[in-house]
């Protein structure tokens, strides 16, 4: 899921908030807010790079850092921020002669638009994944994506609800919320990842990322029951049929459209000639298939992943791969460090009293969360070979997805304030924990490309010998064991 849902998100808003703001100002607030993110994005990313973890993850802990949690230069209007929590704002009224008065309409809009570039950051990255990913080998693990995706619904779905309700005495409509948000997975988060330890196109990359698709799908569902469940009492039993009818109808309708797309796409752009002949075809039709998934109350993101995946099949991957790579360099980022920046690490302080309740029931979350989506590993057959634990360690992300359940459930006033803050805390810690794990689970392909081969070389004779792994090795035709010289010239 994202951090805004597309439907909901209306135009106007961001118009009359431009418009009860100096335009100027507001200009000047988002460049400021782009410099903070870009720092915050790139020496995060290159702190964790140094250390070998995901530059992800350092993105998301530069978030934190300029966000809510610790220096305010990143804040959004959620909950009780506002404009005077905002350095950026500080900064303006000092410098540019931002008034008191006008302060929280150029918020307002600076916070909207920001929000709006992280949306098109997340579904640029899908759009970017499915151009990574293969159809084919998507389909191949389709019965094992699916199976690991129900079970890493159902498993920590009953636990957290029945846990709840037994060990902490919860209240059924609330534990079933809470129990609904431990089933989210974080595709962005989880594919990002895996794209940047190079296992995306692996078995396990395919199953993980099958599956937190299938999931993602599956949430939406969960999300309409309990929904509907906070709001009347009963599920609207009608609307979840449509769900499940549409998203079907979306995926299978995307599978088909690729067989029928690939030739006409590559057509147009070979008759194209002007700049951007190739990528600006290919953002017309992910924006498009996007928006289409966003009208059937799906999700933008699944829209731009079908997308990717129709046009994988294409002659033009490659090179669309690499007009994508700078557009998804700059945008992407912001989708990032703004799910950090929206972390309040507030809730994890045990000193304030309402915290205290929350940590313990976060506890018990958490365990269920992480445990939850480790056993789907368990569930794959048929391959004895699979990595089952990085499958079920790929799972664990909540990310934005998590959020989105907690947002709805405080909004609807079905969450008690110690409940919504665990709920808080295990998505921050699973969101956090996962890129890490992630790295321990999948052994580095460098470390083993250069472990599979040794360089040996002759100083005397100026030769360099290379000796293969015993099961690429290629007998030489006179079977005589010796190994191939080659002069030193710099291809070994």
């Amino acid at each position: 899921m994202h951090l805004l849902d597309p439907i909901s998100f209306t135009f106007p808003l961001l118009a009359s908030a431009t418009q009860a703001a100096d335009s100027s100002m507001v200009v000047a607030a988002v460049l400021l807010s782009l410099v903070v993110i870009y720092l915050a994005s790139k020496v995060g990313g290159e702190l964790s790079n140094q250390v070998g973890l995901p530059p992800v993850l350092g993105e998301l802990v530069g978030g934190v850092i300029v966000g809510i949690s610790a220096f305010h230069l990143l804040v959004f209007p959620e909950g009780s921020t506002d404009s005077s929590n905002s350095l950026i704002m500080s900064f303006l009224q000092i410098t540019a002669g931002l008034t008191p008065e006008a302060t929280p309409g150029v918020f307002a809009a600076q916070s909207e638009v920001v929000s709006v570039l992280a949306e098109l950051g997340v579904i640029i990255l899908l759009f970017e994944i499915g151009l990574e990913s293969n159809l084919k080998d998507l389909i191949a693990v389709g019965i094992q994506a699916t199976v690991v995706a129900v079970v890493g619904v159902v498993v920590p779905f009953a636990a957290g609800t029945v846990g709840l309700m037994i060990l902490f005495g919860i209240d059924a409509i609330p534990a079933i919320f809470a129990g609904a948000a431990l089933t989210a997975t974080s595709i962005g988060i989880t594919s990002k990842v895996l794209s940047e330890l190079g296992r995306l196109n692996s078995k396990e990359g395919q199953i993980i990322l099958g599956a937190a698709v299938i999931d993602d799908v599956l949430g939406i569902i969960v999300l309409a029951v309990v929904a509907s469940l906070a709001k009347d009492g009963v599920v609207d039993v009608s609307k979840v049929i449509y769900l499940i009818i549409s998203a079907t109808g979306f995926i299978l309708g995307a599978i088909l459209l690729g067989n029928l797309f690939n030739k006409s796409f590559v057509a147009i752009a070979d008759k194209l000639k002007t700049r951007g002949e190739l990528v600006i075809p290919a953002f017309i039709f992910a924006f498009a298939m996007a928006y289409l998934a966003a009208v059937i109350h799906l999700e933008a993101i699944l829209g731009a992943f079908a997308a990717g995946l129709v046009l994988e099949e294409t002659d033009k991957r490659k090179e669309l791969q690499k007009q994508v790579c700078p557009i998804a360099d700059m945008l992407v980022p912001i989708f990032f460090v703004a799910v950090g920046a929206k972390t309040d690490l507030g809730v994890l302080n045990p000193a304030i009293p309402d915290n205290r309740e929350g940590l313990i029931m976060a506890t018990f979350l958490i365990t269920v969360a992480i445990l939850g989506k480790v056993i789907t590993g368990l569930s794959v057959f048929g391959k004895p070979e699979i990595n089952r634990l990085a499958i079920g360690v790929g799972m664990i992300p909540r990310g934005e997805v998590g959020l989105v359940f907690a947002s709805v459930g405080a909004t609807s006033g079905t969450l008690s304030k110690p409940l919504g803050a665990a709920i808080i805390v295990m998505v921050i810690l699973t969101t956090f924990l996962a890129p890490p794990l992630l790295r321990f689970v999948f052994p580095d392909p460098k470390t083993v490309d250069a472990g599979s081969e040794q360089l040996i070389l002759d100083g005397s004779s100026g030769t360099s010998l290379v000796i293969e792994p015993p099961q690429s090795r290629v007998p030489a035709s006179n079977d005589s064991g010796n190994l191939e010289t080659t002069k030193e010239s710099g291809d070994i």
